[in-house]
């Protein structure tokens, strides 16, 4: 995988918020951008109702469990991980290279942030047209593959020996059930995980608490607000670079 440009990691989030409007906008022209009876939410509740032999509401609940379950999952995972970094340290606009971090999720995945963008990204095109939610799948998967493979050269680099070691142990996208690696002694820092990640943790709520009025449109609305209030609270974090 060809890796990111410096432009790309620098502008990492901004480039996903891109992504993510050009899908949710499919067929892609200035009407389109509106959640409403074309979702592929409808869309696959149709197919399971139709193949599986279930009934539509049943079928309806079960992506919408589907999703839920993605989005608490990838909100999860990344206050996890970002508990472990900081949050000024996620939220920087260049790479930094201090030691190993072999604690908490960082024993089972060496990129459990961005597992967490994909996870959270599988959530989120549930409310898109069935043509943006697959573009926005791969553009989404494919980016966070290019982020990785600008990272761990960088890091292997600065790091060295140790790092390479870790990579060994550890792997890159899917996780071990069970680790070998020993606690590296980080402690969690929960609030500031938090801290940076009230976005994914406001999309899991929006799914969980909005997402069984099944209303697309009122899902997105609670995303929206999340989006919001990340961007305030971000303004908060110090800037590190």
């Amino acid at each position: 995988m060809i890796a990111a440009t410096e432009f790309e990691y620098r502008y990492r989030y901004m480039l996903h918020g891109l992504i993510y409007a050009i899908g949710f906008s499919a067929p892609w022209d200035a009407t389109a951008f509106q959640v409403g009876n074309h979702t592929f939410w409808l869309k696959a509740a149709a197919w399971f109702s139709e193949h599986l032999g279930m009934g539509f509401l049943s079928a309806t609940n079960l992506v919408l469990g589907l999703a839920i379950l993605f989005a608490v999952a990838g909100a999860l995972l990344r206050w996890w991980a970002a508990a472990y970094l900081g949050a000024s340290t996620t939220q920087r606009g260049s790479m930094v290279a201090g030691r190993v971090v072999a604690d908490g999720p960082y024993r089972y995945v060496r990129n459990p942030l961005y597992l967490g963008t994909v996870l959270n990204t599988m959530a989120l095109v549930v409310l898109m047209r069935p043509a943006g939610a697959g573009l926005t799948m791969v553009l989404i998967t494919v980016f966070q593959l290019r982020l990785i493979a600008r990272e761990e050269p960088f890091l292997t680099r600065e790091i060295g020996p140790a790092y390479t070691e870790y990579c060994r142990a550890v792997p890159r996208i899917i996780p071990r059930l069970r680790s070998s690696v020993p606690h590296g002694g980080v402690r969690p820092t929960w609030g500031q995980g938090l801290t940076s990640e009230v976005y994914v943790v406001g999309t899991a709520l929006s799914f969980a608490a909005l997402g069984w009025r099944y209303d697309a449109k009122l899902v997105v609305q609670g995303i929206l607000v999340s989006v919001g209030l990340a961007l305030v609270v971000r303004a908060f974090i110090p800037n590190r670079g």
